[in-house]
């Protein structure tokens, strides 16, 4: 599978993850009688069962028949789900919510979903009773990409680590054998500032083998590096080329910071919201730049669910651009002299009348789907790639307000 396949792929299966989460999160129950389990993968099934046949006996003592009913149920809809499974959960683990959801006019609506393979691992178990589904461990998944380096050091200590999605993670200390400013007697001061000198070199280069140790073999996958501590010794580090060739390109910015213990590390990636802000969305903004360049000119750009859905057919379309928070169905209608007409409508909404613009006839409700599965199904048949778009920058959000959350760039003009 190529990389752009990958990718491709990876998104759609995060748009998927979070059409669920938004649709568990409308879900309410009276009381606590919502049931979430997370199961991380390497959790037998069996444990689970048994951990769930406790909680179905526990809950005979909740005071409230109805709120005891719906959650025995609930649990019971669960040991019938694992009953799918074998020794141990799909490949990251698993999320089973169910409940009895208000489905209005006072009743209520048995809902049981399991989630597998959600895009991060699952890491640990986790048994939730409350009033509405517990997805935010999920939208904490969704939210986490990027992969940084992070470096904190003054002339006294340095710590190395990790910033994986929204979690630091410390890796490698050290603590320097520089001298205070300050010589001891006997000393000159040309010999005492020499000393020194040299033991802040071999400090540095300690400092940067241990970077070049843990950054280098993930070079590849790393998004860029963090550089933080008081002045001059961060610039001194960066200016003194200590860093491995390959990894001195990746230096997103140096930051300043009070710590350079591993609370340093947490200081850094609060300092540096906006470049780690910027880099997580710098291909989005690369897309954008692009498709608004090609639609100055004319040539290689479409936009709008009838030209993009033409242009897919024709397979004229390299990438297709798609808002992250577009929530929208194409209606499908045919009308008695047997032409097809698509109306894009609020996901919220409710199926509207529809005339056919051909011959006038009412026109009958073939389907209805959601939008973007609509359009990847073209484009995976035509080979284009999709791009999900974040709305987290202007041009993310002119794509969403102002061409409907749909564009394309083109291989080739076509006209349309």
């Amino acid at each position: 599978m190529s990389t752009e396949t990958e990718g491709t792929t990876e998104d759609r299966r995060k748009y998927e993850f979070r059409k669920v989460i938004e649709e568990l999160q409308d879900y309410e129950g009276s009381g606590t009688q919502l049931v979430t389990i997370y199961i991380p993968e390497d959790k037998q099934i069996a444990d689970v069962v048994a951990h769930v046949t406790q909680e179905h006996s526990e809950a005979s003592n909740i005071k409230s028949k109805q709120t005891r009913t719906n959650v025995q149920d609930a649990l019971t809809s669960i040991k019938d789900r694992l009953r799918y499974y074998d020794t141990f959960p799909p490949e990251n683990g698993m999320v089973i919510f169910s409940g009895a959801v208000d489905s209005g006019g006072g009743r209520t609506e048995m809902v049981t979903k399991t989630l597998e393979s959600p895009p991060n691992p699952i890491e640990s178990f986790r048994y939730h009773c409350d009033s509405d589904f517990l997805t935010e461990p999920l939208e904490h998944m969704l939210a986490d990409k990027g992969l940084f380096g992070l470096i904190v050091l003054d002339r006294r200590e340095a710590n190395v680590g990790w910033l994986k999605g929204k979690r630091v993670e410390p890796v490698k200390s050290a603590s320097s054998l520089v001298p205070g400013k300050q010589r001891k007697g006997g000393q000159s001061a040309q010999r005492f500032a020499r000393l020194r000198l040299e033991a802040i070199d071999n400090f540095y280069q300690e400092v940067a083998e241990m970077a070049n140790d843990l950054f280098v073999p993930k070079r590849h996958e790393l998004d860029g590096i963090l550089v933080g501590g008081p002045s001059p010794t961060k610039d001194e580090f960066l200016d003194g080329d200590y860093l491995h060739h390959e990894l001195q390109d990746t230096v997103l910015g140096k930051f300043d910071v009070s710590y350079t213990d591993e609370s340093g590390l947490y200081d850094l990636v609060d300092a540096g919201q906006e470049a780690l802000a910027d880099q997580a969305i710098v291909d989005d903004k690369n897309q954008m730049e692009e498709f608004f360049e090609n639609l100055h000119t004319g040539e290689k750009a479409t936009y709008g669910f009838e030209q993009t859905r033409r242009n897919l057919i024709m397979g004229s379309v390299d990438r297709l651009l798609l808002s992250e928070d577009l929530r929208s169905d194409v209606i499908v209608y045919e009308c008695p002299n047997g032409h097809e007409e698509y109306e894009v409508v609020d996901s919220r909404h409710s199926t509207p009348d529809h005339e056919c613009a051909e011959c006038g006839e009412e026109a009958a409700v073939e389907e209805r789907e959601d939008v973007i599965e609509h359009l990847m199904a073209i484009a995976e048949q035509r080979g284009t790639e999709t791009k999900f778009i974040s709305t987290d920058f202007e041009k993310g959000e002119q794509l969403l307000d102002a061409f409907g959350g749909i564009a394309g760039l083109l291989r080739y003009s076509t006209g349309v």
